[in-house]
């Protein structure tokens, strides 16, 4: 399992500095949706590897959450709000 500090240094690698076939593709990911929602995140940092960079198909992606209050449900919001007014 991995442990918080691991998962700290994870979160500080830039996608830059991962050789892309290391990445695990998001779409080979299966969870058991029977599981209770701190076992299935056990289940997906288990086969991710690392939760913060990853493929999609062969797009290597970055994962970065920013220190704020406003939720992604609330960001969301806020940009189809912006896209409505132009």
């Amino acid at each position: 399992m991995i442990d918080s500090k691991e998962l700290d240094k994870m979160s500080q690698i830039e996608i830059t500095e991962i050789d892309p076939s290391t990445l695990v593709d998001i779409s080979t990911i299966e969870l058991d949706m029977t599981l209770p929602q701190a076992e299935r995140m056990e289940q997906y940092i288990e086969q991710v590897h690392n939760p913060y960079c990853f493929l999609s198909g062969s797009t290597p992606v970055r994962i970065r959450f920013a220190e704020t209050e406003k939720t992604l449900s609330h960001s969301l919001q806020d940009y189809f709000t912006r896209l409505k007014q132009r």
